[in-house]
């Protein structure tokens, strides 16, 4: 069964951490069986933010178009713990609030005989890092840690600990559902399916990062749909950068498509790794990230 299990659409947005703007992911439901069909997909878990909203949804749309009968649409949750980091839910039917002890949530996901996965365990930030080893299954390989340093440790860590691992797209734009695929050696059901991946029988099919212009598309979307959030959380978490960032906003407003973005991502993505190599080799501390200060980012960066 080839399988995604990381991906998300509209029903994530408002269900984010306090600290991400509101809006998630623009990805309709009718998008995302289309796309899955076109790609021969068996089966998507739908791993939406602190929500289950959308799966009736997304099942009734399904079972109303039979071109879409052959795909298998499993519930699934990307939960934020009381420290920010994500875990995933597999195969749970009640919804686990958001803010919950990892310790708590592992154990609600098992009396739902589901399964959890540390996703990208070792990125820069929502990262469970060495908390990673209580979970089921450890997301190896993630589209969107484009410093590949986060999914080496993670690899390396999986091994370590004898973890299931696997790869998920982290699919927030239509374009990287299913950049990531896993086959999972079941029958096309939920019971077998999660049955097949308690005993690690499942292996990662196909491993590619998300684009540029695709990341760019995705904070484009954040950007335009959340300005009064961010104009807020500037002026709260950032007073004395509030003149330069604000700058920056309008700019991008007077021409979103400017190659500027381009350098400044391929800029971002140059001092992400330095940091990744930092943390991830070398043993500084990632705490430091948690209030996502951008003077300790670029200190550490340098």
């Amino acid at each position: 069964m080839k399988a995604e299990l990381h991906c998300h659409n509209s029903f994530s947005n408002f269900h984010v951490g306090e600290d991400d703007a509101p809006y998630d992911c623009d990805i309709t439901i009718p998008q995302q069986l289309e796309r899955a069909h076109a790609l021969g997909l068996e089966a998507i878990f739908v791993t939406n933010h602190n929500t289950l909203d959308g799966y009736s949804q997304i099942l009734q749309y399904k079972n109303d178009h039979t071109k879409y009968k052959k795909i298998q649409v499993f519930q699934a949750e990307e939960i934020t713990t009381d420290t920010g980091a994500h875990v995933i839910a597999y195969g749970i039917h009640k919804e686990i609030k958001a803010g919950l002890p990892l310790d708590q949530i592992v154990d609600e996901i098992r009396k739902q005989d589901a399964i959890s996965c540390a996703p990208h365990p070792f990125s820069l930030l929502d990262a469970l890092r060495d908390e990673a080893k209580k979970c089921d299954m450890i997301e190896v390989f993630n589209s969107n840690n484009v410093d590949v340093i986060s999914n080496a440790k993670a690899t390396q860590f999986s091994i370590q600990h004898n973890k299931i691992g696997v790869a998920g797209s982290d699919s927030h734009v239509l374009s990287t559902l299913g950049r990531c695929v896993n086959i999972i050696e079941s029958e096309n059901t939920l019971d077998d399916a999660l049955h097949a991946m308690k005993h690690g029988k499942l292996s990662i099919h196909q491993t590619g990062y998300a684009r540029e212009q695709e990341t760019l598309e995705h904070i484009k979307y954040k950007i335009n749909n959340s300005k009064d959030y961010l104009a807020e959380y500037i002026r709260e978490h950032y007073p004395n950068s509030q003149w330069m960032m604000s700058l920056l906003l309008k700019m991008y407003d007077l021409n979103q498509n400017s190659y500027m973005w381009s350098i400044l991502y391929k800029l971002a993505v140059f001092l992400m790794k330095r940091i990744s190599n930092k943390i991830n080799t070398r043993g500084y501390d990632a705490s430091k990230l948690h209030d996502r200060n951008l003077a300790t980012m670029l200190r550490m960066a340098i």
